[in-house]
């Protein structure tokens, strides 16, 4: 039996071809709109010799024409390999190559880069660029428009005859250690965890309005929020880049009843002055991409009237495994029990199972949600899936009642003078000081120690601290070996596309 995730929109066009499926700024596209354009993309594809099973990669940001791209490369029976709309274009010739992508659709804004990539990749054939202005239909010398590929093509009204085992999307991990690695997610994958997403963890249906400010091109904005609504017939509200003006501007013009968004996101909407003069209309709120601090997630549900459900999933999971349901009690700073069709277990260093509640590990995943493996990596993906199960890397813990809490990331731990120091848990401290908006807690070398706490604090505006004060107050929370000895101030922590910072990049 075959299986497209092009189906979600398929769909929903059939049954709510007049409803909003898109809106960016004062623009809306229905469902029959959008389902048209993806059609004719699709047929202009196979009009430019892409066959069912080649990879077509996306520079775009949370833009109409990603949507249309998306559902058009899938429709055709193609490979979807979003990138990050960041890369140099060293980075962009680097997965173009990878992939083995045969053609690239670009943002303007983005196309030099993109240009430049293209031109170093053997198996790239076809470069596209996509403009705002849908009535611009010129090109550079070299590339395609992809409006007037669309005006000018027949349109492909079937899905190709792609199969549940069959790749949909190749995702890219963030390549914290090593260069980056194509997670290979099948139509299965996608088609269930998005379908999963919009039923049973959220009642999404076509009454829903949700924000895309999550970039399109990651996991957790790609399936709980475009794919997820998509499938239900409600409406996605796109915007390319996350601003808190902008973002309560969105929500109170649409009405957004649904939003999903990383914790530097919730922050920085509580804490925008003017949030109080916007009449919001929210519903549901997930979080997920780093860890909800928990004094966040409570002034965030008391101040707009909310619950704020957190979950936990990775690249390599489609993303969603585990989340804090409607149906059960919320556990503030746990990611909730897994999913229907996952299993979780913990192992210690030496692979051996930990069966006791309590007891830090690292989070294996089983299940519906895991990928096939990284494109053209076997050996990565034998280290990282052991008899079907994916290690992840997160060091959690697992309470009575089966949920889970993620203690750190595993290469993020800090072993001080023998002793494991989780950061999670010291940040959680920090956000609890009232001067500080954002903290990040890594391990520094040291000759006595082998490594040292430090953390990198933010303050919020107007709010003064000292280096002495933040030591004294963690001391009074946290062992002696594990409040951080230094400090250091930043007007703002680096952060990656989706919001969240960039520890990498701290030292």
């Amino acid at each position: 039996m075959s299986l497209n995730v092009a189906t979600l929109l398929h769909e929903s066009a059939h049954e709510y071809p007049g409803r909003t499926a898109i809106a960016v700024g004062d623009v809306t596209m229905s469902y029959a709109e959008v389902h048209g354009a993806v059609q004719r993309f699709a047929g202009a594809l196979r009009s430019l010799g892409i066959h069912p099973g080649q990879h077509v990669a996306l520079l775009l940001p949370n833009v109409p024409h990603f949507t249309i791209a998306y559902y058009g490369i899938l429709a055709a029976g193609g490979v979807v390999v979003p990138l990050n709309v960041l890369l140099t274009p060293d980075e962009v010739a680097y997965h173009l190559n990878d992939s083995d992508a045969v053609a690239i659709v670009a943002w303007e804004g983005f196309f030099d880069s993109a240009a430049a990539g293209f031109n170093r990749a053997e198996s790239c054939h076809h470069l596209i660029i996509a403009r705002a202005n849908p009535a611009d239909i010129s090109a550079p010398d070299g590339a395609a428009n992809m409006m007037a590929l669309i005006g000018g093509a027949e349109p492909y009204t079937d899905h190709a005859p792609t199969m549940p085992d069959d790749p949909a999307v190749i995702l890219y991990t963030s390549g914290t250690t090593g260069y980056p690695k194509g997670a290979e997610l099948t139509h299965f994958n996608m088609f269930f965890n998005a379908r999963y997403c919009g039923t049973s963890l959220l009642p999404v249906d076509h009454n829903t309005v949700a924000l895309a400010t999550l970039p399109l091109f990651h996991s957790f904005g790609q399936t709980v929020i475009q794919n997820a609504v998509i499938g239900r017939g409600g409406t996605v509200v796109l915007l390319p880049r996350f601003e808190p003006i902008a973002a309560l501007e969105l929500m109170q013009k649409y009405q957004v009843n649904l939003f999903a968004g990383v914790p530097t996101m919730y922050f920085a909407l509580l804490h925008t002055p003017e949030a109080d003069d916007y009449d919001l209309d929210l519903e549901y709120c997930v979080s997920g991409g780093a860890a909800m601090p928990v004094e966040v997630m409570k002034d965030f549900d008391e101040k707009y009237g909310v619950n704020i459900l957190e979950g936990y999933g990775l690249s390599e999971t489609s993303p969603v495994v585990s989340f804090n349901v409607l149906d059960r009690p919320k556990k503030a700073g746990s990611i909730g029990p897994p999913l229907w069709g996952m299993q979780f277990r913990l192992e210690d260093d030496n692979g051996n199972v930990i069966t006791e509640t309590g007891v830090p590990g690292e989070i294996c995943v089983k299940g519906h949600a895991v990928m096939r493996g990284y494109y053209k990596k076997p050996e990565a993906t034998a280290e990282a899936i052991i008899d079907g199960w994916f290690h992840t890397g997160d060091i959690g813990t697992r309470d009575e009642d089966g949920y889970y809490y993620i203690v750190d990331r595993k290469k993020d731990l800090i072993i001080r003078g023998g002793f494991n120091v989780y950061p999670r848990e010291i940040e959680e401290v920090l956000y609890g000081h009232p001067a500080i908006a954002e903290a990040a807690v890594i391990g520094v070398p040291h000759e006595r120690h082998g490594e040292e706490v430090k953390a990198i604090v933010a303050l919020k505006p107007g709010a003064e601290a000292t280096e002495e004060e933040l030591i004294a107050y963690c001391k009074e929370h946290l062992a002696a070996y594990k409040y951080p000895r230094s400090f250091e101030f930043k007007g703002e922590l680096p952060k990656g596309p989706t919001g969240k910072i960039l520890k990498r990049e701290l030292s």
